[in-house]
């Protein structure tokens, strides 16, 4: 008897899942392909002029947005940037920050860890890049007029914030996460409503050539992960 393909539980609608069932080779396979694919990724901070056509912005934030979150509130927004004013101005109240941050708020150490990285102040990339994508998350909404706080809400920006890197890459272009803290002025800037906090920044195009990246060496599997079997 084949399985029908709506249930009702607890009163909702449930659709069947179909799955791909792969032999374990294939698996196997699949996750070493990705795997090496996802070892190419680099944050690059100098940029292209070239263009991305806005269909690639939209595929790459759908992605982002299958992600899972607490009760399916879906806690985001992403806000793609290619208004060059607007980008201009995000450059420019982010390296007020950042001034304050090399200044003042970092410490020894920090400026150590930061020097192979190269980095410093001046963020040009958010004005070279042909698009911007600045997360916020919504830590609470409004639904018929009443404030309800969303649930798991770092966790769940977190994680569309990875598959949205990962969508990055995988579309063939290159991005960087940009922090500037603290990021109350991204609020400002793009108008966003108070429910919304900015989250990360991220400038998306293609590397401008020539085009250099700190050769750095990622943890080993030993390093980050430990089995249970």
């Amino acid at each position: 008897m084949e399985a029908p393909d709506k249930v009702i539980i607890n009163g909702y609608e449930h659709i069947l899942y179909h799955h791909h069932l792969y032999s374990n080779q294939e698996i196997i396979e699949r996750s070493n392909i990705f795997y090496q694919e996802m070892d190419m990724r680099r944050s690059v901070r100098e940029f292209s002029s070239k263009p991305v056509p806005r269909e690639v912005i939209e595929n790459i934030i759908k992605t982002a947005s299958t992600a899972p979150s607490g009760a399916h509130k879906q806690p985001w927004t992403f806000c793609a940037v290619s208004n060059e004013q607007l980008k201009t101005n995000i450059r420019k109240a982010a390296e007020k920050e950042e001034v304050e941050t090399y200044t003042n708020r970092m410490s020894d150490r920090w400026r150590d860890d930061l020097a192979p990285m190269a980095t410093d102040a001046n963020k040009p990339f958010i004005e070279e890049a042909p698009w911007i994508i600045v997360v916020f998350k919504r830590v609470y909404d409004y639904e018929k007029g009443v404030k309800h706080n969303n649930y798991y809400v770092n966790e769940s920006i977190g994680i569309a914030s990875g598959m949205l890197i990962t969508a990055i890459h995988r579309a063939g272009l290159v991005t960087l996460t940009h922090t500037p803290s603290p990021m109350n002025f991204l609020t400002k800037v793009l108008d966003r409503p108070s429910n919304e906090r900015a989250y990360l920044l991220l400038p998306i195009g293609y590397p401008k050539p020539p085009n250099y990246v700190p050769n750095l060496e990622r943890k080993g599997l030993d390093e980050v992960c430990v089995f249970y079997e």
